[in-house]
C-alpha cells in the first residue's frame, strides 16, 4: 500500500494485486490492533534496533525517516501520539484508521486496487520483469514490479511466503526463515501452573552452556506451553537460531533491583517476623500468590518446616533460587504466533538506494520479504515504510 502510494506520487500508473478480500489484514492486527506505526527515537537508536542487515538500511532510513513517517500519517489525517518507549500510535488507537487513510491516499493518486487477485508467477524475460501471471491464468504486463508480500508470520492474513518463492524462481538467494518476536516453549512441568501470570520488573538471562546469549529487564508472561511477554519476544530474535539446534537455559531474576545480600536481608526479616510459623506460611509477601507454591516446591526447604529451625545455608539456597529461577527453553512457537519472520531475500542482491534487484531489472522488494528484522516498538513497520518508499521512488 505504501509502496503503491510512493510510486504513484512519482508519476507512475500503479496496480496493486491483493489476494485477500480487503487491504491491510496484517496491518490491522499490528500493535494488538492499535498499529504501532513507528518509533520516535533518534536515528542511532533506530539503527541499533535493527537486528539483520542494519547497514543495508542506511539509505532508506535516511531517505524516509521515522519523523517522515509521522509527518506522512499526520498529513493524510491520522493523528498520532507517542507512548512509553517512544512508540507511535494513531491517537484513535484503531489500526483501521491507518488502513482507511492509506487506501484513501492510494485512490486519490489513481492507484488501481485488485482484491481477491492472487499472483501465481512473476515472468521475466532477458533479465527484465515482463508480466504477472495470476491464479486465473490471466496476465498483466508492466515495466516494474514491487514485491511486498510480507513474510510467513500470521499466515491467516495471507503471509504464506509467496515472495520468497518468487525471488528464488528468479535466481535470488534467500536467508533461511524462522519465527521471530515469538513466544518460547519450556519443558518444566510446573510452568502450566503459572499460566496467565505476568511478572513485571524482572530480569532474564539466557545461556548456551556457560555462554551468556541475552539479558534483558522487563515483563514476562507465563503460558501453558512456556513463556511470552516483551522480554521473551525480544529474546527470541536474538537466540532463535541457536534454540533451533539445542535447548537453552533461561534464568529469571525475580528481584533484580536487590543484590543477593539485600535480598538475603529481606528474606531474613520475613523469617524473623514469622519465626514460629511454617515455611510455607512465611513467604507469601515475597511473590505473587500464583507463584508461591512453585517457589515452595523449588526452594529446597520442606514447606512444613518451622522457620526458626531453617539453617542459614537453606535460606541462602532459597535466596539464590529467587535470583536464578531456572527454566529450560526447548523451542520457538510457530509462525501463527510470531510477530515477524527472520530471514528472507538476501540484501546483498538488492540495491539499498532503490530496492531494485541486482539480478533482474524492474524487480523491487520492500518490507518483511527481505532479510530485515527489528525489535518490537514500531521498528519493523518503519523498515516497511522506508523500504517501500525507496522502492516506489526508485522506479524510473
Amino acid at each position: 500500500m505504501f509502496a503503491a502510494a510512493a510510486a504513484a506520487e512519482n508519476g507512475h500508473e500503479v496496480c496493486v494485486f491483493e489476494k485477500n478480500e480487503k487491504l491491510g489484514k496484517k496491518l490491522f492486527i499490528t500493535g494488538k490492533g492499535r498499529c504501532n506505526l513507528t518509533n520516535a527515537c533518534d536515528m542511532d537508536t533506530l539503527f541499533s534496533s535493527v537486528l539483520s542487515s542494519r547497514k543495508f538500511l542506511y539509505s532508506s532510513f535516511y531517505g524516509f525517516t521515522n519523523q517522515d513517517a509521522i509527518d506522512f500519517f499526520e498529513g493524510i489525517g491520522v493523528k498520532t501520539k507517542i507512548e512509553r518507549g517512544d512508540r507511535v500510535f494513531p491517537a484513535s488507537d484503531h489500526s483501521s484508521d491507518v488502513i482507511r487513510s492509506l487506501e484513501k491516499r492510494m485512490r486519490s493518486l489513481g492507484v488501481q486496487i485488485f482484491l481477491f487477485t492472487e499472483v501465481k508467477n512473476i515472468i521475466t524475460e532477458n533479465g527484465r520483469f515482463s508480466r504477472l501471471m495470476l491464479a486465473d491464468k490471466t496476465t498483466h504486463n508492466g515495466d516494474a514490479c514491487i514485491i511486498a508480500t510480507g513474510g510467513l508470520s500470521y499466515p491467516s492474513t495471507g503471509s504464506t511466503g509467496d515472495g520468497y518463492r518468487f525471488a528464488e524462481e528468479m535466481g535470488h538467494s534467500t536467508i533461511p526463515r524462522l519465527p521471530a518476536l515469538v513466544p518460547m516453549e519450556a519443558e518444566e512441568s510446573w510452568v502450566p501452573q503459572l499460566q496467565g501470570l505476568s511478572l513485571r520488573n524482572i530480569e532474564i538471562t539466557i545461556y548456551d552452556g556457560k555462554k551468556r546469549l541475552y539479558q534483558e529487564f522487563g515483563e514476562l508472561l507465563f503460558t501453558h506451553y512456556g513463556v511470552s511477554g516483551p522480554v521473551i519476544l525480544s529474546a527470541s530474535s536474538h537466540v532463535g537460531e541457536r534454540l533451533r539446534e539445542i535447548p537453552l537455559k533461561l534464568e529469571i531474576d525475580l528481584k533484580p533491583v536487590l543484590s543477593m545480600e539485600q535480598l538475603s536481608q529481606r528474606v531474613l526479616r520475613e523469617f524473623e517476623e514469622n519465626q514460629n510459623r511454617q515455611f510455607k506460611n512465611a513467604v507469601g509477601r515475597l511473590f505473587p500468590s500464583k507463584l508461591t507454591p512453585v517457589m515452595l516446591k523449588l526452594g529446597g526447604i520442606a514447606p512444613e518446616k518451622k522457620v526458626n529451625i531453617i539453617s542459614r545455608e537453606e535460606r541462602e539456597r532459597f535466596v539464590r533460587k529467587i535470583k536464578h529461577l531456572p527454566l529450560t527453553l526447548t523451542g520457538l512457537r510457530g509462525y501463527d504466533e510470531a510477530i515477524i519472520t527472520k530471514g528472507g531475500v538476501a540484501t546483498r542482491e538488492i540495491d539499498p538506494g532503490t530496492m531494485e534487484s541486482k539480478l533482474v531489472k524492474g524487480i523491487y522488494f520492500a518490507g518483511e520479504v527481505l532479510d530485515l528484522d527489528g525489535l518490537t516498538g514500531g521498528f519493523n513497520l518503519q523498515i516497511a515504510w522506508s523500504t517501500a518508499y525507496a522502492a516506489g521512488k526508485g522506479i524510473v
